[in-house]
């Protein structure tokens, strides 16, 4: 899944010399928490909410209210702005994506294509969509978990024998980490069966596979 695809294009982005009240307005009017900071129409920064609360004057200072408007209308984001940019292109998975979020430890990319303008926004908000639109959970509430010979065929086998129990597949996820060598796990969601049949394919399963888990999400108290 590309970038593209999961951003959101209406990007509001806001001068190197806005002050730190307009950033602030914008962002809670627009119901946003980061702005990418702009300089003659090219990409200098980003400022986020964090940014702004962190440069706030604290509740115990001891300037008087003329002052304190006066001190946070003089101070602007290219004083705030985090400066190291860490960017993602729009024709960049969104696996990529997340790696950087997560080794950079932050929430939210600006999408910046090959021309250098910035064509949208991706959050840590977004990667959930894409984690749920992969898994499947909406369509089914079924997810079998195996741990498997790394094998051609292992998970044929699998999907084999649920569908001789009526079982309609909705996603298949492998993962190779907390699995020891030559076998990997692999996550199996079905939509929903009766529970006979569910009862009767858990222990098939079971029975000719090693079965971490079986578990039955439930949305209604979501």
């Amino acid at each position: 899944m590309l970038v593209k695809g999961w951003m959101t294009s209406d990007v509001i982005t806001v001068d190197e010399d806005t002050s730190m009240m307009k950033a602030s307005q914008i962002m809670k009017e627009n119901n946003i928490r980061r702005l990418p900071v702009m300089r003659k129409g090219k990409l200098v920064g980003m400022i986020t909410d964090r940014d702004i609360k962190e440069a706030s004057p604290s509740k115990a200072t001891t300037l008087d209210i003329h002052e304190l408007y006066y001190l946070l209308s003089e101070l602007k984001i290219k004083d705030l702005m985090n400066k190291n940019l860490v960017s993602v292109g729009p024709e960049e998975t969104v696996e990529k994506a997340a790696v950087k979020m997560l080794e950079h430890r932050i929430s939210g990319l600006p999408v910046v294509n090959d021309k250098g303008k910035v064509v949208g926004v991706i959050t840590q908000g977004d990667i959930f969509k894409v984690l749920i639109s992969l898994t499947g959970i909406y369509r089914g509430g079924i997810q079998f978990a195996f741990n498997l010979e790394d094998r051609p065929g292992s998970i044929k086998e699998v999907s084999d024998v649920i569908r001789k129990h009526g079982g309609r597949m909705v996603s298949i996820l492998t993962s190779y980490d907390m699995c020891e060598e030559n076998c990997r796990h692999v996550y199996i969601r079905i939509k929903e069966i009766p529970e006979h049949k569910l009862k009767a394919l858990s222990e098939e399963l079971d029975k000719n596979f090693i079965l971490l888990y079986m578990v039955k999400d439930t949305l209604q108290d979501v």
